[in-house]
């Protein structure tokens, strides 16, 4: 059964078993978010309570678990919604991008000719300019904002994609088996849908799950820079900005506010480090040349 080949592959490799591990975490911190921290705004969940407007974060207590950032807002309601936060915007940008490039490169593969070059060479545009940058045009450009953040991601995304599986169709295509089914009078849409892709998308799905992290992590600079998720939203990102002034501490105590860092950026690398370790089983799993 397939279901038993995915469990030994993540079973027999340590690196594998880790990401698995850490995923799952946040995955459960992500479902169980509105019993771990109760919602305190039932219009936006993802809006921090603020206890109060003084300025200087609070340390770790009973009654703030990992403490406040500056202006008072509670670390832990941010961390914990800002897990579901970062798989609603990595899931969602990852799919959407995943579906552009996979649109994009089987047409441009298979039919070829002026399609094909006119495709690749708009993929060519996008790829001159560095995603980052051009993200923070597209963010800048559709004004602070979740959704516009998670538009101008999904727009930088895609031509990876698209190359990729354009790539792996224009060796697929040739192979014996389609050539077969051309001559038993299959029609183009067929052996594209039921011939070629199924043989073509898998480098392009383990490229996926390992560019959730990466997402997630170029949604958090977005969101530093003022481009992403508006003050007092419990996203990563956001956490990270308001500790900018607080990262050098005090003169008597340069690491009187490490919570406000450390907290937040933990959480970050630990997500981007699972999704990273969990594409490697990605790879052996859906792969058809592993044995």
């Amino acid at each position: 059964m397939w279901q038993n080949r995915i469990l030994k592959r993540i079973y027999t490799n340590k690196t594998s078993l880790a990401g698995f591990i850490l995923v799952t975490f946040f995955l459960l911190v992500a479902l169980f978010a509105p019993w771990l921290a109760p919602v305190h705004n039932k219009h936006n969940p993802y809006q921090m309570p603020q206890k109060s407007y003084a300025i200087a974060p609070q340390a770790p207590s009973a009654q703030n678990w990992f403490g406040t950032t500056e202006q008072q807002y509670d670390l832990y309601y941010g961390v914990v919604w800002g897990t579901r936060l970062a798989f609603v915007v990595g899931v969602s940008v990852t799919f959407f991008a995943f579906l552009i490039g996979l649109l994009v490169g089987a047409v441009a593969a298979y039919f070829g000719g002026k399609v094909d070059e006119a495709l690749m060479r708009l993929t060519d545009i996008v790829f001159a300019v560095p995603s980052l940058v051009l993200a923070m045009v597209i963010a800048a450009m559709l004004g602070p904002d979740i959704k516009n953040m998670m538009i101008a991601l999904t727009a930088v995304a895609w031509p990876s994609y698209a190359r990729l599986i354009r790539g792996d169709i224009l060796s697929v295509k040739r192979r014996d088996y389609v050539t077969a089914a051309r001559t038993l009078g299959a029609r183009g849409p067929r052996i594209l849908l039921r011939h070629i892709l199924p043989n073509s998308i898998y480098p392009a799905v383990v490229v996926a799950s390992l560019d959730i992290g990466y997402i997630v992590l170029t949604a958090a600079s977005l969101s530093f820079l003022g481009l992403g998720a508006q003050p007092g939203t419990a996203d990563w990102g956001q956490l990270i900005a308001m500790a900018r002034n607080w990262v050098l501490g005090t003169a008597q105590n340069p690491f009187a506010y490490w919570y406000t860092v450390a907290i937040p950026g933990g959480a970050i690398f630990l997500f981007v480090l699972g999704w990273n370790l969990l594409g490697d089983a990605f790879r052996d799993i859906l792969d058809p040349r592993q044995v």
